[in-house]
């Protein structure tokens, strides 16, 4: 079945942003030839950031996904309290609170970032004011704590600095593990991939992994190539991450439905396939206009990933990832 893409190298990894008060709004960004400022994305998107709906899907007993504007949140809750990963917008922020209280949870205790993108990270605002622990690899602080052009390839965006009180106050390297709600939560990173700071976040309980953006089960992926993100580190993450959760794990993805390994072994698969062929490509001294003109992959993965707009910005990052 297709999945329905939105507009995916805009907005499948990156969607809308929106700033938390004393976070600086990047409106001026706008200014910069060929960078577009908040209120040009909302308005070129339609999202809609007090109208959106938060759902929430069951997992199993104390595990939880929301549902709302930017990436997927995982919910953990039980005796010791709740964790989240990831934690889209301000904006959504009551909402979000809302859904955690009618699924039995009072306040965030923990907040892990997969990794520094501000629809996956931008409530940290809220939520490190407010006194949780935020959680992330040590080169995701570093990327929140300088900020950094973020480039889509048809748009770019400005993604200010983190204040203090919004960073992550616990880091890693490598691995980390939270004993949790009578569960062991592993952090895992194996190496650059869709930034240079992402985390798998892995529920030993239930046998059920986040992967932020490193999957992404509503199109074909974004790599952010200016963060370090890499089209063999992703790959490899995939690959490594399917290794230690094994055939029948459930997978959250950053984007797009719950799923499971099956599919993301066909995700490692089209990520290899495509990234084979862009290199024969380049090897044979082919241009970027010329790969992206071929259309290699119209006839196997346009119809699960596509549409062709979306495979030509996958394309770019991936051939630009091979050639920098």
């Amino acid at each position: 079945m297709k999945i329905k893409n939105l507009c995916m190298l805009v907005l499948a990894s990156l969607a809308l942003s929106a700033q938390a008060d004393g976070h600086k709004s990047g409106q001026e960004a706008g200014s910069e030839e060929g960078v577009l400022n908040l209120q040009q994305i909302a308005q070129a998107f339609g999202w809609d950031l007090e109208n959106v709906e938060i759902t929430t899907e069951k997992v199993a007993d104390g595990l939880y996904v929301l549902f709302g504007v930017g990436g997927n949140i995982g919910v953990l809750v039980g005796d010791d309290g709740v964790m989240i990963v990831d934690n889209q917008f301000p904006q959504v922020m009551d909402k979000i609170e809302k859904a955690i209280k009618d699924i039995g949870g009072q306040g965030i205790d923990y907040a892990i970032n997969t990794h520094w993108h501000f629809d996956h990270a931008e409530s940290n605002n809220v939520l490190g004011p407010k006194g949780a622990t935020i959680v992330a690899h040590s080169k995701a602080r570093a990327d929140m704590s300088k900020g950094g052009l973020v480039d889509l390839v048809v748009v770019k965006y400005q993604q200010q600095a983190y204040p203090e009180a919004a960073l992550p106050t616990l880091t890693y390297d490598d691995g980390m593990q939270i004993h949790f709600n009578g569960g062991q939560v592993d952090l895992m990173h194996f190496s650059p991939a869709h930034t240079t700071g992402d985390s798998a976040v892995y529920f030993r309980k239930y046998n059920a992994v986040h992967l932020g953006d490193v999957f992404n089960n509503s199109g074909y992926p974004f790599i952010d190539v200016g963060s370090g993100g890499d089209i063999d580190g992703m790959i490899n993450f995939c690959q490594k991450t399917l290794d230690a959760i094994g055939p029948d794990a459930i997978v959250i993805p950053g984007h797009g439905p719950i799923t499971d390994s099956a599919a993301l072994a066909r995700y490692i698969y089209m990520l290899t396939t495509v990234r084979d062929r862009v290199a024969a490509m380049i090897a044979d001294g082919k241009s970027l206009q010329e790969v992206v003109d071929a259309k290699i992959t119209a006839d196997d993965f346009d119809q699960i990933y596509g549409p062709e707009s979306a495979s030509a910005g996958f394309i770019n990052r991936v051939y630009t990832s091979l050639t920098r």
